[in-house]
């Protein structure tokens, strides 16, 4: 008899538990969710993994939890002891670096790297906050292995393997060889256990990087530097008039308008629905007076879901995420309308939207921003009652969005106009 289903795929959070499985043939499939969507969300509508499907319907989430539980399933004693500890001083120990690894080093290196990598705004107080943070977190480490082969006995735990995992992604993206070369323990013992049988074949291609990412540059300082070096190499004398006239630029051709201008003027009042969702209750007087104007034919209304929800930790920094993307608009805000929330709570939370704009097809309107591929879109009928529902709840911020058939409380969110 099957011992169940492991939803996993390549993300961190996965690696320990397929490899529970595969090193000791477990007799439990593998699914990546992506390769079964809809099934997918329906044993598990948070749609996070891990995810674990038992016999009798027996379900499992959270890393931690789901990798005890396989462990518990291994036929061999001994492998067992080692992997969770074999006294309960051992135990204590790999829970508490677990806990710590996952709760701590994993959210505080999301919090340098994503930054880094666009995924989310880079603001510079609560980045050097959270490098601090990773330094601190770090050094922990670096002090129980200077002393010590492994973090909670002497043989491979699962703290041990889930720890490296995580540092994986910080060695992948912002914890570069100087680093490296400053945290000799936990380099040691990294190397040691991504070499174990454990994990091997998930670091075959992995390469950590030479030299950190770095933060995004300032575009309009660039620009003022480039004007600079272009006064200071302009010559003192002028040139005779032929010259002059020879050398002079050609006429740069006109900024090209963007797409949806080329639509032409609609009947809709944008203006006057922006002002009116300002100055007016929103659902007993604003929503009525927008239905009664808006018009199908010249704008589309569009559900806009955040891709990596799974990723994401404290609402305030998921609502930042959502200012952040909505700064980068701001090149088709006059052809759009919308709400951009913050479901949940934190470490559990989710970014969802609806966003009205000019035409029928969405990527004209957000291809400006440049993480936009960072979120689903989808089209919404308004003279469906589910869909104008979920638009005035949105835009309303009077009742809880559901997600996947579940009533999730709006935390927070922005509005662009």
């Amino acid at each position: 008899m099957s011992l169940g289903t492991l939803y996993g795929n390549f993300r961190i959070r996965t690696w320990v538990p397929q490899a529970i499985i595969k090193k000791f043939g477990l007799d439990i499939k593998i699914i990546a969710p992506e390769d079964n969507e809809q099934q997918f969300a329906k044993d598990f509508p948070l749609k996070k993994v891990p995810g674990f499907l038992g016999p009798e319907g027996f379900k499992l989430t959270e890393t931690m939890a789901v990798m005890y539980y396989l462990t518990k399933l291994i036929p061999d004693e001994e492998a067992k002891r080692e992997l969770l500890g074999a006294n309960a001083e051992e135990q204590a120990q790999v829970i508490r670096w677990l806990s710590f690894a996952n709760s701590e080093l994993l959210i505080e290196l999301v919090n340098v790297f994503k930054p880094l990598l666009g995924m989310s705004p880079f603001i510079k107080p609560l980045f050097d906050a959270a490098v601090a943070k990773v330094d601190q977190i770090t050094a922990v480490f670096e002090e129980r292995l200077i002393e010590h082969t492994y973090l909670a006995s002497e043989d491979i735990t699962l703290a041990d393997l889930f720890a490296t995992t995580v540092f994986a992604r910080g060695f992948q993206h912002c914890l570069g060889s100087e680093w490296r070369a400053a945290h000799p323990a936990i380099t040691r013992w990294y190397n040691t256990v991504k070499a174990s049988d454990y994990l091997e074949e998930f670091f075959v291609d992995f390469k950590p990087c030479d030299k950190p990412l770095q933060p995004p540059q300032n575009n309009k300082k660039k620009e003022a530097k480039k004007e600079t070096k272009k006064e200071a190499k302009k010559p003192s004398a002028e040139k005779p008039k032929a010259a002059a006239e020879a050398e002079k630029p050609a006429e740069q051709p006109k900024k090209p308008k963007h797409p949806l201008e080329l639509l032409g003027k609609a009947s809709f009042p944008l203006e006057d629905w922006k002002r009116k969702y300002s100055n007016e209750d929103t659902r007993p007087v604003a929503l009525p007076w927008f239905w009664e104007h808006y018009n199908p034919e010249e704008y589309s209304i569009w559900r806009v879901d955040f891709k990596y929800n799974d990723e994401l930790t404290l609402c305030f920094m998921s609502n930042n995420q959502v200012g952040g993307f909505m700064e980068r608009l701001s090149a088709s805000v006059k052809y759009m309308f919308g709400c951009i929330v913050v479901y949940g709570e934190d470490r559990n939370n989710g970014i969802v939207g609806a966003v009205m704009l000019r035409g029928q097809d969405y990527v004209p309107a957000f291809d400006v921003a440049p993480d936009w591929t960072s979120y689903d879109y989808a089209k919404l009928d308004p003279s469906k009652e589910e869909d104008k529902e979920f638009i005035n709840t949105m835009w309303a911020w009077d009742k809880p969005v559901v997600i996947n058939g579940e009533p999730r409380e709006i935390s927070d969110g922005k509005v662009l106009k």
